[in-house]
């Protein structure tokens, strides 16, 4: 008893200090430091908290040393009777900052393994009571894993002034970088001005009637982002097979017609071209599914696995089961079950961290009026699909209904929801004869291929 009494939780008080004490004494370590730890891997309160005001002056450009690190903890309150001499014995006991990586590499380490004994702690007090089914249990212990291994803690509250300083950092790299966008590129331009790409944790609508080119869009924004960002791109088809979706990404990359390609009936030149895109496709990191059985636990769970992901694209979501798996919906309405569901892949596109695409068929209310462009209220059992997304996007096409439309294969990409910019309509071009979607300005010729 008196030995599990006297057990301490993992961590180092001397590798904390001489972190600490480097950034006082060496104040351009700094920066290198802040990018291996952050203030939750402290064990003691008070390096906590000299690290967090360190941190923050950093971040706003302040001048720091053990003076000005006192002073400005003294106005935030966090500043005791003990702290000088404590800041003096700091630097007294950290001779240089040479090794203040080491240091820091020993803190996070220990902080690991803390976060590691509660997960553990709290996996194993959710198998012993046996709240929830062991599927459920599953489900919960790989998502507190894998905050761990984002470097993300599941639990507690943050304080706002260590997200200010999240975002001030994040709009610093985003200046620095001189995108005109903070999130991916869809690869059309004027889309990306509108939604300001494709931000981490936002859930995107892409709706519309079937035949529009809800897939061929999707397809289109995956290949751009797989190979302009250098991140994973996961595709969960529940409709298309692989080989389906293979044959749509090589028309796309070759501009071959898709009919030549599914008969293979091409000129020796085209048979180059088909080679050329599909090395091109094959040399970037793009993963597809199409199991029409997965539920959003499954795909959650496909999508942890996956290292550096940058995009989730999911074809579509009325076909998609319920939490449990069954297509019978134990009785629940099918607008409930399909709510639920829109509700789940936000709440994975927030866990992943990374933007979710999911396409959406529209009701056929549209086409009963004169007017049959989409409105919000004709997603399909729309529930609570509108309030989880942060951006809907619906596609129309005049020639889809009118035949003798005076603007052929001119696509409208309507933004009907968007939390990060206004609504409005969007021009595209839809090149049927390659199943993909281009800006209306750009016009292809043999010399833009390869």
């Amino acid at each position: 008893m008196d030995e599990l009494l006297m057990r301490q939780m993992p961590h180092s008080t001397e590798a904390e200090q001489a972190v600490v004490g480097s950034m006082l004494i060496d104040p351009r370590c700094i920066g290198d430091v802040c990018g291996v730890v952050k203030a939750d891997d402290f064990y003691s309160e008070t390096n906590k908290l000299i690290f967090e005001t360190i941190y923050s002056m950093f971040s706003y450009s302040m001048t720091i040393d053990a003076v000005t690190v006192l002073e400005q903890m003294r106005i935030n309150g966090t500043a005791n009777d003990r702290l000088s001499d404590y800041m003096i014995e700091l630097m007294n006991i950290t001779p240089t900052a040479a090794n203040v990586l080491e240091y820091a590499a020993i803190v996070r380490d220990k902080a690991l393994l803390r976060n590691i004994a509660d997960a553990g702690a709290a996996i194993n007090n959710m198998a012993m009571t046996g709240v929830g089914t062991a599927s459920d249990i599953l489900e919960s212990s790989e998502q507190k894993i894998y905050a761990l291994r984002q470097g993300r803690n599941t639990t507690g509250l943050t304080p706002v002034s260590t997200v200010m300083v999240d975002v001030y950092a994040q709009l610093a790299a985003a200046a620095k970088s001189g995108n005109n966008i903070p999130g991916l590129s869809t690869g059309l331009p004027d889309l990306d001005n509108a939604i300001m790409g494709l931000n981490n944790s936002d859930l995107i609508l892409i709706a519309a009637r079937p035949g529009m080119g809800k897939t061929s869009i999707a397809l289109n924004i995956a290949l751009h982002v797989a190979k302009t960002s250098d991140k994973a791109v996961a595709i969960f088809s529940l409709e298309m097979s692989r080989e389906q979706l293979a044959l749509r990404l090589l028309s796309s990359e070759s501009f071959i017609h898709n009919k030549k390609l599914q008969t293979g009936l091409m000129s020796p030149d085209e048979w180059k071209k088909l080679a050329r895109a599909a090395a091109s496709i094959s040399a970037i990191d793009l993963r597809l599914n199409d199991n029409p059985m997965l539920t959003v636990a499954d795909m959650s769970a496909q999508c942890r696995r996956v290292q550096n992901l940058g995009l989730v694209v999911i074809d579509y979501l009325q076909l998609m089961q319920s939490a449990t798996g069954s297509a019978q919906y134990a009785g629940e309405s099918r607008t409930q079950v399909v709510s639920d569901i829109s509700r789940m892949l936000k709440i994975m596109a927030k866990e992943l961290n990374v933007p979710v695409i999911c396409l959406s068929q529209m009701s056929r209310a549209s086409e009963t009026r004169q007017n049959k462009r989409p409105v919000l209220s004709d997603l399909r059992e729309s529930g609570a699909i509108e309030q989880d997304a942060d951006i809907v996007l619906a596609l129309y096409r005049d020639d889809y209904y009118n035949k003798d439309s005076e603007t052929p294969n001119l696509a409208e990409c309507i933004v009907l929801k968007n939390r990060r910019g206004e609504t409005g309509t969007i021009e595209l071009q839809w090149l049927p004869e390659y199943t993909t979607y281009s800006s209306v300005e750009r016009r292809y010729s043999e010399e833009d291929i390869y």
